[in-house]
């Protein structure tokens, strides 16, 4: 029994339909897979300590497991670290502790997901993470120095009293010795003597004049003694 051409037409239609919805269901179920474009990283300074932030943004929740590698002339020079995330439209954010020099590279290798033959995910974040030109700085260096306070001389210390030493009572150590010589000139040995005596600097006129008195005294007397004869012979 042979089909009218009107029947063949809603075949072919029917399947060219059915094509166009199995290529629509298989673009969009890649397009909900997780994909390595989804993941992104960055290196920042957390609390003045350097760290290293993945990102994923996988809409599905995939789990997946992040890997951090230092990088050395292309070459793996340590394992920073792993950890495991799950991905959401918002972003899931997972850190590694690093305390990152500058300009040092990173390789982050991201696997997620089983699939019939091999993992959804399995790549490296590209282009590697290179970390800033200037490191971080930790909260000691930025603050303050306290001043030193300034240092004090030493206070001189009384040297203790030789043994067998006598110490002088208060009224003998107040006093000078008599044998200590005075900045002052020394008198001479006339003015000690008056000093002495207790007499005054005129005592040398005076003295000349009560000498000059019994000289014109006696003067007088002898006069006298001459007249007198001179009478007695008359």
């Amino acid at each position: 029994m042979s089909i009218s051409r009107r029947s063949a037409r809603t075949l072919r239609a029917l399947g060219v339909a059915s094509a166009s919805a199995a290529l629509a269901l298989g673009a969009a179920g890649s397009a909900l897979a997780c994909d390595i474009t989804e993941f992104s990283a960055e290196a920042k300074c957390e609390g003045g300590k350097g760290v290293v932030v993945v990102t994923d943004k996988d809409p599905t929740g995939t789990p997946a497991v992040v890997s951090v590698f230092l990088e050395n002339n292309g070459a793996d020079a340590r394992k920073v670290g792993e950890k495991r995330v799950t991905g959401s439209l918002k972003g899931t954010a997972v850190t590694f502790t690093e305390d990152w020099q500058p300009n040092a590279i990173y390789r982050v290798h991201v696997k997620a997901g089983k699939g019939k033959k091999k993992a959804l995910v399995d790549a490296d974040i590209a282009p590697n993470l290179t970390t800033p030109s200037t490191a971080c700085t930790t909260q000691e260096s930025k603050s303050p120095t306290p001043s030193t306070p300034t240092s004090r001389p030493p206070s001189p210390t009384k040297s203790a009293p030789a043994a067998g030493a006598t110490t002088p009572s208060g009224s003998q150590s107040s006093t000078a010795p008599a044998g200590t010589a005075s900045n002052a000139p020394s008198p001479a040995a006339g003015d000690s003597n008056l000093a002495e005596t207790g007499a005054s600097s005129n005592t040398g006129l005076i003295a000349g004049i009560a000498v000059a008195l019994v000289v014109v005294g006696g003067g007088a007397v002898f006069l006298g003694l001459r007249r007198r004869g001179a009478n007695g012979g008359r």
